[in-house]
């Protein structure tokens, strides 16, 4: 079984940063893309940033140049740096990874249970 457990959600105020970090765990042969979304009070969840094993990455025009994501790939983890952060990125985050297990060659898409992020004007 696979499990992405995230942490370092908080409560923080407008033009703050926060780090969350997203650790993969359990029967892991390989993780391709990890990424990050956020979903918001009666709002879709949408995509934040994305991050290839090679670490090519992609963000959301609303968090260019606030946010960052890396990845270490020897400990099966994603991070997502936040700066300058708004009101209006409180949310929900989400961690999102695609994970080949032990022992097969498929691939399949697992998520995290989430971590609150609320940005106080």
């Amino acid at each position: 079984q696979v499990q992405l457990v995230e942490s370092g959600g908080d409560l923080v105020q407008a033009g703050g940063s926060l780090r969350l970090s997203c650790a993969a765990s359990g029967n892991i042969r390989r993780i391709n893309d990890m990424g990050w979304y956020r979903q918001a009070p009666g709002k879709q969840r949408e995509l934040v940033a994305i991050i290839t094993r090679g670490g090519s990455t992609s963000f959301a025009d609303s968090v260019k140049g606030r946010f960052t994501i890396s990845r270490e790939n020897a400990k099966n983890t994603t991070y997502l740096q936040m700066n300058s952060l708004k009101p209006e990125d409180t949310a929900v985050y989400y961690c999102n990874a695609v994970i080949s297990g032990t022992g097969t060659w498929y691939f399949k898409a697992y998520w995290g249970q989430g971590t609150q992020v609320t940005v106080s004007s």
